[in-house]
């Protein structure tokens, strides 16, 4: 299947890209453009290998043992397999949020600015300086008006939406360019998934962001562009709209009308 489009306009675009968890393969033969300042949404039933596409894009995967992947992979231009890219570099670029806020055992402020320390770049800045950056990071993610009064408490006390926002706001500091976002809403209440989507659609003017759902009306919602995987291939990729109302492969129809999966 075609990717949306090719070349410069994609923020990620895959080639070719296969990958093995030992003799299993998890992915075949991917080709994708994900563009930049939108959100595309990956769909499909358990196992077809939507987290390990998202895994892909900031080299997680090769954690795990005998993990094998051949193709390419480029970020803003850039084929992430090369020798001389830096992984720290790449995830700085690249942040990812979890399917469970996982906030640190620290406060609220420490937690913030937590990336920014273990990567140096507090170095040298002043405390105010320290302040207005967390303070502008919790503002993007409208919890600076929730939580102004008590940054010393700790995180893990805020609530489970509060918590995941958190969890967006201490990626911004390293300024990134893409966001990717695994089930970002599985472990929250109605009330929390839109407060979460609320803030995906404000962050879509100035990140790239990919999320990862099994929600169909959560995609539909959300998303810009979608893409729907079946057994670790790439059945369609088209804006979203479009994949919903006009799919143009019947495995994708069949899955969204609830037939398969």
């Amino acid at each position: 299947m075609e990717p949306l489009t090719s070349g410069a306009s994609c923020s990620i675009q895959t080639e070719g890209l296969n990958l093995w968890y030992g003799d299993f393969q998890a992915l075949v033969d991917v080709s994708a453009c994900i563009q930049p300042r939108r959100i595309t949404a990956l769909i499909g039933p358990s196992g077809c290998g939507k987290t390990t596409l998202l895994r892909c894009f900031n080299r997680m995967n090769e954690r795990f043992p005998g993990v094998r992947t051949t193709g390419r992979i480029h970020i803003m231009g850039q084929n992430i397999f090369d020798p001389e890219v830096s992984l720290i570099e790449l995830r700085k670029g690249v942040g990812m949020v979890f399917q469970r806020p996982n906030p640190l055992p620290l406060s609220i402020y420490e937690n913030v600015l937590f990336g920014l320390r273990i990567h140096g770049g507090d170095k040298g800045l002043a405390r105010a300086d320290l302040e207005g950056v967390a303070e502008k990071a919790l503002r993007e993610v409208f919890l600076w008006d929730t939580v102004k009064d008590r940054l010393k408490a700790r995180a893990t006390g805020l609530q489970l939406e509060q918590q995941q926002k958190l969890c967006v706001a201490r990626l911004l500091p390293l300024k990134p360019e893409i966001l990717l976002m695994d089930e970002p809403c599985s472990a929250l209440d109605a009330e929390g998934t839109q407060a979460v989507e609320d803030l995906l659609a404000t962050l879509r003017e100035r990140y790239t962001m990919v999320v990862v759902t099994h929600n169909m009306a959560q995609a539909r919602r959300i998303s810009d562009d979608c893409i729907y995987m079946l057994n670790g291939q790439l059945i369609e990729s088209s804006r979203t709209v479009d994949l919903f109302l006009k799919p143009r492969d019947k495995r994708t129809e069949e899955y969204i009308e609830g037939r398969y999966g």
